[in-house]
């Protein structure tokens, strides 16, 4: 039979060892979709939503777009080219592009074409019930819009660190660009730069 001290170190022990296990396991905690969140300092959800909120409002509120409604009595139609990500990190530019084509079509400001990998897939089932769908629901080929502008741009890093402390410098450039003459209408530039402190932190 173990005596008073024994007892009292075997319960210390097993309460240690339940307190390490409890510190090694995993909480998980729902949070709106919309919460700033910035865990690494990398690019995220945040930023992509956040920079192509403010630089589709700011492309929206320019002079082209007033100019194209009185030339032509109507919404322009704009589609998203390649969005090219030139920076230190993996950067999911789908989701980037997905947050602008959103804040795009929900202005109301101008009329939206489908991306060039979507038509691709469209024009497929255009043909497909050319052969297979019945006449009255049948839709023809040679009946797409045509965009009249593309926007398209880049994602660029700089970073600067020493020691325990980095700074990451994003720059996003956009050009809206007139599909009939090449002209560039509305040039964008969003900058955002990160400090980021760790004791001990490689680079």
């Amino acid at each position: 039979m173990l005596n008073k001290p024994m007892n009292l170190f075997v319960s210390s022990a097993v309460l240690f060892a339940l307190a390490v296990i409890s510190a090694c396991g995993q909480q998980v905690t729902r949070v709106e979709t919309d919460t700033v969140t910035d865990l690494s300092g990398n690019w995220n959800d945040t930023d992509s939503r956040l920079v192509a909120d403010e630089m589709i409002q700011d492309a929206l509120s320019r002079s082209w777009l007033t100019r194209f409604n009185r030339e032509h009595g109507n919404p322009p139609t704009v589609i998203v080219g390649e969005v090219r990500n030139l920076s230190h990190e993996h950067i999911n530019t789908r989701t980037f592009i997905a947050d602008m084509e959103r804040a795009l079509i929900n202005s109301g400001e101008v009329d939206f074409v489908a991306s060039s990998e979507e038509r691709q897939e469209i024009r497929s089932e255009r043909m497909d019930q050319d052969l297979h769908a019945a006449e009255e629901t049948r839709k023809a080929m040679g009946r797409e819009i045509g965009a009249d502008f593309m926007l398209k741009g880049t994602i660029n890093t700089i970073i600067d660190a020493i020691s325990d402390e980095q700074v990451r410098f994003y720059q996003v450039d956009l050009t809206l660009i007139d599909l009939a003459n090449n002209r560039k209408v509305w040039l964008g530039q969003k900058k955002i730069k990160k400090t980021i402190e760790k004791s001990g932190l490689r680079w």
